[in-house]
């Protein structure tokens, strides 16, 4: 119980450079919240177009709907196809006029005329839409076709770019706080080297002296790591409105409170080994 008394008189006498050590350890952790969310998110989007592989073919404007159906007929005639969807010209303003429709100005610019039938395919597998997305592309009738895997690759060269910089971001941000904190409680034993050798001269141990200062950088670490995540929850919280008219129907939204929850409990973890070694590192240096 002493220690953490000595603790918080330590923190509680040095108020500047406490907030100082706690706002780097927020920003760290901010980032840590922030970027895992969007990677497993990202992740969760990739798993989902993956499960509903589909392939769209978009016709030409002459092309007549006797061809149309001929060309769906055979593609239901196919093994490697689940379902086809013919979407009508003025189907795809109905879905374009949903899309949009909090943005009158995008609905005014934007008539039947304007937007092409299409075709959309279902496959049974991921691997079948690349056969399909050929096939589809030969007919004379067909304008354009895209398919989920593309999206799938495009999404999956994203995540990683993401990962690698949310990845460098955070040790960065990391090593800083680590070198501030150490810096902060290095600062805070050398102004108290002559109560220290008091304490020594009386036959204090090592590990006596230096706990209150292994636990002054947890609390650091512990609070900064809250506050960290409090900030990415509550917008996330507040965007979700928002992504979730972006996203459509991926079931992505609203976050489950046990994810959050968990990741909360991994930073803390995290914030440990983090405010631990920031403070070894500070009374090694300084408490031979």
């Amino acid at each position: 119980m002493k220690t953490f008394r000595t603790s918080w008189n330590h923190i509680r006498r040095s108020p500047y450079q406490a907030l100082a050590a706690i706002t780097i350890m927020t920003l760290t952790f901010l980032a840590i919240s922030i970027f895992s969310i969007m990677t497993i998110g990202s992740t969760k989007i990739i798993a989902y177009f993956e499960s509903k592989p589909q392939v769209t073919a978009f016709f030409k404007n002459e092309a007549n709907q006797e061809d149309i159906d001929t060309l769906s007929e055979q593609m239901e005639q196919s093994q490697e196809v689940a379902n086809v969807r013919f979407v009508s010209k003025q189907e795809a303003l109905k879905i374009y006029r949903e899309q949009n429709k909090n943005d009158p100005l995008l609905l005014d610019l934007v008539t039947s005329d304007i937007l092409p039938a299409s075709l959309e395919v279902s496959a049974n597998r991921i691997e079948d839409l690349s056969p399909i997305a050929d096939a589809l592309k030969k007919s004379p009738i067909v304008s354009e076709v895209i398919f989920q895997k593309d999206v799938v690759q495009t999404l999956t060269s994203w995540t990683s770019a993401l990962r690698k910089i949310g990845i460098g971001v955070i040790v960065l941000l990391s090593v800083v706080s680590v070198f501030i904190m150490a810096t902060i409680i290095g600062f805070k034993i050398s102004q108290k080297r002559e109560e220290i050798e008091i304490m020594k001269l009386l036959s204090a141990t090592n590990w006596y002296i230096r706990w209150p200062f292994l636990l002054e950088g947890i609390f650091y670490g512990l609070v900064g790591a809250f506050f960290g995540w409090l900030i990415a929850a509550v917008g996330l919280v507040y965007a979700t409105p928002y992504l979730q008219s972006f996203l459509g129907s991926i079931p992505l939204l609203p976050v489950p409170m046990f994810f959050l929850l968990g990741l909360l409990g991994a930073e803390f973890i995290v914030a440990i080994i983090l405010g631990t070694f920031s403070s070894f590192l500070a009374v090694l240096r300084y408490l031979k």
